[in-house]
């Protein structure tokens, strides 16, 4: 078995780590980027129920 060694001469500020983390945690939307995920869905829905929908019905010939 071969022995792995990492090296210890990283240094890491933890105040530094910690704002990486609340970065990643909380991220800003771009200006003028607004997500509707709940409006999306309805129309999705809505969409997908009209395709799945019977035709409507012909007139019959005489």
């Amino acid at each position: 078995m071969v022995k792995v060694t990492t090296p210890t001469t990283a240094t890491t500020s933890l105040a530094g780590l910690t704002d990486d983390v609340e970065a990643l945690l909380d991220p800003v939307e771009p200006q003028g980027h607004i997500s509707y995920d709940a409006e999306c869905g309805a129309l999705l829905l809505a969409a997908g129920a009209a395709l799945l929908a019977p035709p409507a019905p012909r007139p019959k010939k005489r």
